[in-house]
């Protein structure tokens, strides 16, 4: 009986790292609209200097941790998703405003819903097709602002970056700990060097400035964040993370308005709260029918 309690007291204490840890991600998620709107350079720039720093801070923390590095079609693949991540999510800020550009990134477990449904046959529910369909509504509110052409391509390359980040969970969700680490390496890789050419030709101002703003972004913002990511994953209930990380589409144009005066437009504003609402209630939703059939199961199965 003891050795029960004290594994469950284990058991609980993971979990509660895993929340904390979570946590720590998304608020340093949400740290990068400012930092983006602080540097003078163009996205594909910015994209390629942050995942230098960001990978080199990943490789040391998996040589410390003895992870081995995993180079196989499966990291491949989740490697150029995330990589292909990092550099629309990149771009999207230096077009439209750090709102939409997080917000409409936010979208991606609907469109997790929507690949699963096309490329693995999962019948879709009512439930979960109302949620798109009110996503799909949020979405549109984002182009009835006043917006430039620049503005509207930033949307909807938004609108990519959460295609892509669905098609990145769906990669890299059943690989082991060292190959999720070993993809957001791979990630890292390729949008240092997609963006490479960009650095070489428009030769970004550095500064004090410019240099410890870009040292947040690889370091803390990204470096550090997906490491807690990874790490949380193994402890955090699956719905635990889904609804901390919506703290990220939250503070992220919270710190842009107070620090450098951007606001998103009023249809904007009440399509992020349609997004953001209903995709948590989906995930809450979701969770709790996984668990309903769970324990239907289980209990036909204690009656056989």
């Amino acid at each position: 009986m003891l050795l029960i309690s004290v594994k469950e007291g284990d058991s609980m204490k993971k979990k509660q790292i895993g929340i904390l840890q979570m946590i720590l991600c998304s608020v340093l998620w949400s740290t990068a609209g400012i930092l983006m709107k602080v540097l003078p350079w163009h996205g594909f720039a910015i994209a390629s200097l942050r995942s230098l720093i960001a990978g080199l801070t990943i490789a040391v923390y998996m040589a410390v941790c003895r992870y081995r590095f995993c180079f196989t079609c499966k990291t491949l693949l989740g490697g150029f998703f995330t990589g292909s991540v990092y550099i629309c999510f990149t771009m999207a800020n230096k077009l439209t405003t750090a709102a939409n550009a997080i917000v409409l990134q936010f979208t991606d477990p609907v469109f997790i819903l929507l690949f699963s449904m096309i490329l693995f046959h999962q019948k879709i529910r009512r439930r979960d097709l109302a949620v798109v369909l009110v996503v799909l509504g949020g979405i549109t509110l984002f182009f009835f602002d006043q917006l430039g052409p620049s503005s509207i391509a930033g949307n909807l390359v938004a609108i990519l970056s959460g295609m892509l980040m669905a098609a990145m969970y769906l990669a890299v969700g059943k690989l082991e700990l060292h190959e999720r680490f070993s993809a957001i390496l791979l990630g890292q890789t390729f949008a240092f060097l997609v963006g490479l050419p960009v650095v070489i030709v428009t030769k970004p101002v550095l500064n004090a400035v410019t240099i410890s703003s870009l040292l947040a972004l690889g370091i803390f913002q990204l470096g550090i964040s997906y490491i807690l990511l990874v790490k949380a994953s193994t402890t955090c209930p699956p719905l635990a993370c889904a609804l901390l990380s919506a703290a990220e589409p939250i503070l992220n144009p919270v710190w842009v308005m107070i620090f450098n005066g951007e606001r998103p437009g009023p249809f904007a504003l009440v399509g992020g709260v349609i997004v953001i609402t209903a995709v948590t209630a989906w995930c809450i939703w979701d969770e709790k029918t996984k668990r309903e059939e769970t324990g239907v199961l289980a209990a036909g199965g204690s009656q056989s």
